[in-house]
């Protein structure tokens, strides 16, 4: 079933009308057919018109839209022979933190990513995919896997962050995510990260700090939700559509300021409503992004990865 956001209500009213003539039958003069292909050309055209011109604030709604595709859907659309790989060997298995073994197009990689679920029962399961301590120690333990059998590590980011919980801080979760953050720069395999959905502060810079960054088009990515940003700066929730705008946690806003590497573009209307079509389109990306890094030896790979996180904070950003 559909989910329509606030702003595509024009939108869901018109697909209504196609779903009521599509059940009834030719009657009269009025050739259903018809009618049904002109509201679609009406519907298709407001899509591209409401999607032209997507403030930030909306652009967090697409963000966020619960039939968005999330990193399971990926990883059964683009890994063969996956093999989940559990547990950080010191304390427990953390489930919203995807990781195994498979192979992309025929290369073996490592994969890590968030999954957030897609009902409530697998996002309660999946906890919202905000990892826990445990879950970037995993994230490491799988880089340490990937060094010592020279495989790429492909990273999908879709969190609102770390699970900020009493008990996630008492296990040491700044110092996990640190970790996590130190063991992306000491990789000598390549490494792509891809945002899929939100990408939230540490939460999501700990398997996020690769060689290539990619970011779907209606992804976000920023240091804090604009909710929090509005709370802290303005003591007022309401005002996260001023802080969405601050905070620039837009796609084509970050690849002007260097923060990521490449947008890859969304089926007109979102990536919720073509979700194989965006499986594959970043699939083609990852390809590409892996493809430039073949030939490069270890020590240029690392060396290159950390010269490009020094650069942003040496030259600044933008």
């Amino acid at each position: 079933m559909q989910t329509f956001l606030e702003f595509e209500k024009p939108i869901a009213e018109l697909e209504g009308k196609i779903e009521e003539l599509r059940h009834l039958t030719n009657a009269g003069d009025i050739n259903i057919a018809d009618e049904v292909t002109k509201l679609q050309t009406k519907v298709d055209k407001l899509l591209r018109q409401t999607y032209a011109k997507l403030t930030p604030a909306q652009k967090v709604q697409v963000a966020r839209h619960p039939n968005r595709p999330h990193c399971l859907d990926y990883v059964k659309g683009l890994i063969d022979d996956f093999t989940p790989l559990a547990g950080d060997r010191g304390f427990a298995e953390d489930r919203a933190v995807i990781g195994g073994l498979g192979r992309f197009r025929g290369r073996s990689v490592v994969v890590i990513g968030q999954e957030k679920g897609h009902d409530t029962e697998t996002r309660v399961r999946h906890n919202f995919g905000m990892a826990k301590p445990e879950g970037y120690r995993k994230a490491q333990r799988l880089m340490d896997l990937a060094d010592r059998f020279t495989l790429p590590v492909v990273s999908l980011v879709d969190t609102a962050g770390a699970f900020p919980g009493v008990q996630a801080e008492e296990r040491g979760q700044a110092e996990a995510i640190a970790k996590s953050i130190e063991r992306c720069l000491r990789l000598t395999v390549p490494m792509v990260a891809a945002v899929i959905g939100e990408g939230g502060s540490g939460g999501a810079i700990a398997i996020a700090t690769a060689d290539r960054v990619l970011m779907l088009e209606h992804a976000i990515y920023s240091v804090i939700s604009p909710e929090g940003c509005a709370s802290i700066l303005w003591r007022n929730p309401d005002m996260a559509g001023e802080a969405a705008v601050a905070l620039r946690l837009i796609s084509h806003d970050l690849k002007e300021l260097g923060v990521i590497d490449r947008v890859v573009s969304e089926p007109i209307g979102g990536a919720h409503r073509d979700p194989a079509e965006t499986v594959k389109a970043l699939g083609d990306a990852i390809e590409e992004s892996l493809g430039d890094l073949d030939g490069l030896d270890g020590e240029a790979i690392r060396a290159q990865r950390r010269q490009k996180f020094l650069d942003m904070g040496q030259k600044g950003l933008g």
